[in-house]
């Protein structure tokens, strides 16, 4: 699991039909004190997070099984989004 921040958004017309109904947003990984770790990534979103939302991210085959019924093809999803964080110094 990693933390994040939602910097945007994906739009896609054409899809495959298992990500039908799922929202593809663009997720920087983050240190707790906010600073970026590497690349961007895409994540799949069931859950509601917004651009600006601090977020849990799982990624690799068990991402792919949010769909009880079918796995699909998908890398990293989005399983929480962020309230508060706290860490010792």
């Amino acid at each position: 699991m990693r933390i994040g921040k939602v910097i945007g958004n994906v739009w896609a017309t054409r899809k495959e039909e298992g990500l039908q109904g799922l929202k593809l947003l663009i997720v920087q990984p983050i240190q707790p004190n906010g600073d970026p770790v590497t690349h961007p990534l895409v994540a799949a979103d069931r859950i509601g997070a917004g651009i600006g939302d601090q977020v849990l991210v799982t990624s690799g085959g068990s991402s792919r099984f949010i769909m009880q019924e079918n796995p699909i093809p998908i890398d990293a999803v989005i399983i929480g989004i962020i309230d508060s964080m706290e860490t010792e110094r």
